[in-house]
């Protein structure tokens, strides 16, 4: 298994419509490319409440490449994020980790 750590470090003020996104599209569209996620966090004390981090769980590195590739071309993703976007981009940067178990994880 393979844990893939996404930040996602929003525009000012817009964290309500990146989650809002995630809840009522994106989770969505994942459920049918296949995308599993194992959770999403907001930072409640750190440096950036403007941040949101989620893990997505992948068999490989080959099953990542194929079912995100087909959410992130998917037609219906693509204008539902245009249209989420008409007020102004949400996203100012993504910081992007693949995790590997250490032999002790309790996660495998």
């Amino acid at each position: 298994m393979i844990h893939e750590l996404r930040v996602y470090h929003c525009v000012p003020g817009r964290l309500p419509a990146l989650l809002n996104r995630f809840e009522t599209i994106t989770l969505k569209l994942w459920e049918k490319h296949g995308i599993r996620q194992a959770g999403f966090w907001t930072v409640l004390v750190g440096d950036s409440n403007q941040d949101l981090y989620y893990l997505l769980e992948w068999d490989s590195m080959a099953e990542r490449e194929q079912k995100w590739t087909a959410f992130g071309s998917d037609p219906e993703w693509l204008a539902k994020r245009a249209e989420t976007e008409k007020d102004g981009a949400i996203v100012a940067s993504i910081t992007n980790l693949f995790l590997q178990p250490t032999a002790f994880s309790s996660v495998k």
